[in-house]
């Protein structure tokens, strides 16, 4: 059988990237899927590529930022598939990058939006879903920025990914005794549009390869895989974790 069998799943940011090769491995691993983002027609497309191969899936565009669409997304998911036992908040954007000084706060208040307080959105209507199902697995896309290593320019990103861990925390204390899990991703440098924003000249892709013990980035697949792992019964004595899949960034000083 396939590990998310008769699950149900939402993914945000599932345009592109690791919420695009998520969605597509959840629903190969059985998982019926809600995905969303804000293109419509990217998403539509996920959806054809699932379909054809047999899987089930469902697409909702809009902002995650917004509660109204958070809690869409979740009665989409109990309305067409009957419930929600899983939720991939990947959503994200590096927005702008700069010193603190020169950071204007419409900026400031855009990247916290997009990254945090989406999140907090979405466990709000998420984890009542998965309460009436006695139990499921709520998995957020941090990054080892602002924990395991400070990037210079990238204060609002760090900021909000870093909340998302004490987030994390707080969840999976709070929700434990209801079966559900809450868990952090961290994944290294990844070869996505996000980070070939960052990475987007020989030099700086030689750069951000050599942060990395493995010398290379990720691809979407290989984070997607880490992220099954969370989502499925493999992991299920993890909870509060705050889980690098960073291909050793957080480590190498070589």
């Amino acid at each position: 059988m396939t590990i998310l069998a008769n699950k149900v799943a939402i993914v945000t940011g599932a345009s592109t990237g690791i919420g695009f090769a998520a969605a597509k491995l959840f629903a190969r691993e059985g998982a019926a899927v809600v995905v969303a983002a804000r293109r419509q027609k990217e998403l539509d497309d996920l959806v054809d590529l699932i379909n054809r191969e047999g899987g089930q899936a469902l697409a909702l565009a809009g902002d995650v930022g917004e509660e109204t669409f958070a809690k869409a997304l979740v009665d989409k998911a109990v309305s067409h598939f009957g419930g929600l036992d899983i939720a991939f908040n990947n959503a994200a954007i590096l927005g702008a990058m700069g010193p603190v000084p020169e950071m204007s706060q419409t900026d400031w208040n855009q990247v916290i939006a997009t990254n945090l307080t989406s999140a907090f959105l979405g466990a709000k209507y998420q984890l009542p879903a998965m309460a009436a199902r006695k139990g499921g697995s709520l998995i957020f896309t941090s990054t080892f920025v602002g924990y395991t290593v400070g990037m210079p320019g990238m204060a609002a990103y760090a900021a909000s990914k870093a909340g998302l861990i004490g987030l994390t925390q707080v969840l999976a204390s709070e929700h434990g005794p209801q079966n559900i899990r809450v868990n952090a991703l961290l994944p290294g440098g990844t070869d996505t549009p996000a980070g070939r924003e960052f990475a987007n000249t020989p030099e700086a892709l030689a750069f951000v390869h050599n942060l990395h013990a493995l010398k290379r980035m990720a691809t979407p697949d290989e984070i997607a895989q880490s992220a099954l792992y969370l989502a499925s019964d493999a992991s299920s004595f993890t909870t509060g974790s705050a889980m690098l899949v960073d291909g050793g960034v957080s480590i190498n000083r070589v």
